[in-house]
């Protein structure tokens, strides 16, 4: 494995790339944002929001915005609607687990703090507990099911709401390195990142689940698609994770601090919705070999409050050391035991980069270059 030479990102996250000074992707965007007139891409933003201001009427919908209930989410929807004056409906996918009290006080605040319409749909039960057992056991996505929803529901309530303007956040491929990373403002190649995409659906049809148990599984059809006009509000202004985070907590955001401090994090404010979810964000490190830690201290490096070896010491210290929390209530929904658990995670691990320690009896990276 080898590492950004200036932040922390290893060569094998998916799709990343580096120049030919060992720069990552990620970096290599952040850094051109110096060369980005804002002010003209804001211009543009409230260019797009006049086209469709008022496309419903008066008192109608003339956005929608894809939330989760997060800080992005507050961050989003502040914009579009007290700053840039739209009416947005709000959409949401939520996972079935079991939610953090932040998690089912930020769903609810961001409907009340902004006063906005709120749609959540709840996926299947049966058929989401069928599917995660499969796709964890063989690919290592435990949440694939959910996931696509989150890019596919959107789409479909965009659509069915005659609301062509769908706002989303970050563009994750540019912003932190991936193999879509083209600089854009739309989003409607979004559902091609990989996670939630990839897995034939006729193979999920497992354990008694068939087509009628996936609405809205698959995105509509591509002439659908082509007539609304999803966005990633990323690209109009700087993004910026911790900004985003003050700017929610003034509307009323609560983060995990006085909760629940995770061990595989190096902060509590993002993804903070459901333990059990999260199982899904660090399988990435026992095949890739980095995990949220990672993901977080990169940022952190990039924004100016980490030093690049500060950021390895966060990361060596967390990014192994999934929370017994995410452990026990994602065995809990799906019906495992936690030494059944553990043994799926040992077939996942990716022999190219660990090896086992005989001592520990843990995986261990093999050598890297930093």
């Amino acid at each position: 494995m080898n590492y950004c030479a200036k932040c922390v990102m290893p060569s094998t996250r998916p799709g990343i790339t580096f120049d030919i000074n060992g720069v990552c992707s990620a970096c290599q965007s952040y850094e051109n944002r110096k060369k980005i007139d804002y002010a003209q891409r804001w211009r543009e933003l409230e260019k797009l929001c006049e086209r469709y201001r008022g496309l419903n009427g008066p008192y109608g919908y003339d956005c929608m915005i894809a939330v989760s209930g997060g800080k992005d989410s507050h961050f989003q929807t502040y914009i579009m609607k007290e700053v840039l004056g739209m009416n947005p409906l709000l959409v949401s996918v939520e996972d079935n687990f079991q939610m953090t009290k932040a998690g089912a006080h930020n769903l609810k605040n961001i409907s009340e703090a902004f006063g906005c319409d709120l749609i959540t749909m709840k996926p299947n039960l049966r058929a989401q507990k069928a599917i995660v057992k499969y796709t964890f056991e063989k690919y290592g996505k435990p949440t694939y099911f959910v996931d696509r929803y989150i890019y596919t529901y959107p789409l479909h309530m965009a659509a069915k709401f005659e609301t062509p303007l769908l706002v989303y956040g970050e563009n994750v491929s540019y912003e932190y390195g991936g193999s879509c990373d083209t600089e854009t403002y739309s989003a409607k190649d979004q559902i091609f990142n990989g996670v939630g995409y990839g897995i034939p659906t006729e193979e999920l049809l497992i354990g008694g689940v068939t087509m009628k148990d996936l609405n809205f599984f698959e995105p509509p059809k591509e002439k659908v698609i082509e007539s609304l006009e999803p966005i990633y509000l990323s690209y109009f202004l700087e993004w910026n994770s911790f900004k985003n985070f003050e700017v929610a907590k003034r509307y009323g955001f609560h983060d995990l601090t006085h909760e629940w401090k995770r061990t595989h994090h190096v902060e509590q404010m993002d993804q903070i919705d459901s333990p059990a979810y999260l199982v899904h964000s660090w399988m990435k490190y026992p095949k890739f070999g980095h995990a949220s830690a990672t993901d977080y201290s990169a940022r952190m490096v990039r924004y100016g409050m980490l030093s690049r070896e500060e950021a390895f010491e966060l990361v060596d210290k967390h990014d192994h050391a999934l929370d017994p929390r995410c452990v026990r209530e994602f065995c809990e929904f799906a019906g495992y035991s936690e030494r059944e658990f553990w043994r799926i995670i040992e077939s996942h691990y990716n022999s190219d980069i660990f090896e086992q320690d005989n001592t520990s009896y843990r995986w261990k990276l093999k050598k890297t270059f930093r």
